[in-house]
């Protein structure tokens, strides 16, 4: 079968490898959809700090179930469906309460551990996620991000009726407003791409505001009126968005941090104190968010086709990671079609 391996930074081979067989637990699954993500990227460029070369990419997907292996009687051959990247101990005290997707010895596979760029994949039966046979492909990939958006929505708690701000509009940013919506709240969306924002409107997230245009201040009164906003979730990584979400947000209000930092941002906790904010990591998602995501896809309550940009074959691995370098912030979600 085909395996598409990146042996450095910037360099994809596709080579020919033995079929996977899956043993006791386990599920075999053919590939059809591998979603990219901003993650990947930092791969590509060599910046991510927690990746070792060669690795075999791929962490958003879905497929069709092809084969179980001893043991599994839940699922049948045929099956669409997806599954979590996450490989934990199940030992260390996260694991034993529950909070696996923050495991210390936590592995991701595409990162840490071997992704699904390849025909055929083998996984742990429980992380395994069925799909509706009328889900496309796509949908099905995108399952993956929108869990990170349903467990960062559940961070932030009762959502119905509340005044939220999404500082960031490319897919995560865009998911979580969407899940935000889905809860109940009221959604602001800001970002400094017009075309992002675009894709924002698409998705009926009619409240948003460039960033670069519009103070966050004056779009939160535009929108929410005095009142302001009690949520933010920050969706991009960089230090000027956590500082206007911390000198904008209602006293008492919580902060979701959902973006990764590639620097260390310096947050004023004068103002943190002062007004009784909480800040608020999110990582990953639990199986409950992954099956959460998919209902709420099924439902129409996220709509995933706007986000839907291009696709490239198995082969062509590497001209997907060239084309959102030249788009250079002009497209949403990148697929590689199996």
């Amino acid at each position: 079968m085909r395996q598409a391996v990146m042996t450095e930074p910037g360099v994809i081979q596709v080579r020919d490898v033995p079929t996977p067989v899956p043993g006791p637990d386990e599920v075999l699954l053919r590939i059809r959809r591998i979603g990219i993500c901003g993650s990947d990227m930092h791969v590509y460029h060599g910046v991510q700090p927690f990746t070792k070369y060669p690795v075999v990419q791929g962490h958003e997907f879905s497929g069709v179930i092809e084969a179980l292996g001893e043991g599994v009687e839940h699922f049948s051959p045929g099956t669409k469906a997806t599954a979590r990247p996450q490989v934990v101990c199940g030992r260390c005290r996260p694991c034993r309460r529950g909070d696996y997707n923050i495991c210390d010895s936590l592995k991701v596979q595409g990162f840490q551990a071997p992704g699904c760029a390849q025909d055929l994949f083998v996984t742990r039966a429980e992380r395994v996620v069925p799909l509706p046979e009328s889900f496309t492909f796509e949908q099905g990939a995108i399952v993956e991000p929108t869990a990170v958006a349903v467990r960062a929505v559940e961070k932030a708690g009762n959502l119905a009726e509340k005044n939220a701000v999404v500082l960031g509009a490319g897919p995560i940013g865009n998911l979580v407003a969407q899940a935000a919506r889905a809860a109940g709240a009221r959604v602001l969306v800001t970002d400094v791409s017009d075309y992002r924002l675009q894709i924002a409107r698409k998705c009926s997230l009619e409240n948003v505001s460039h960033a670069k245009q519009e103070t966050l201040a004056d779009a939160a009164r535009r929108v929410f009126g005095e009142d302001g906003f009690d949520v933010a979730f920050e969706c991009v990584g960089v230090e000027g968005t956590i500082t206007e979400a911390v000198a904008n947000i209602a006293k008492g209000g919580r902060i979701i941090q959902v973006g990764i930092y590639p620097e260390k941002p310096r947050v004023d906790l004068s103002l943190v104190q002062d007004r009784e904010l909480s800040l608020i990591g999110s990582l990953m998602y639990k199986h409950a968010d992954y099956q959460q995501a998919a209902a709420l896809i099924g439902q129409g309550k996220i709509l995933t086709a706007p986000l839907e940009s291009k696709h490239f074959p198995l082969e062509d691995y590497l001209s997907a990671y060239q084309y959102i370098i030249q788009q250079a912030g002009q497209c949403m979600k990148v697929f590689i079609d199996l």
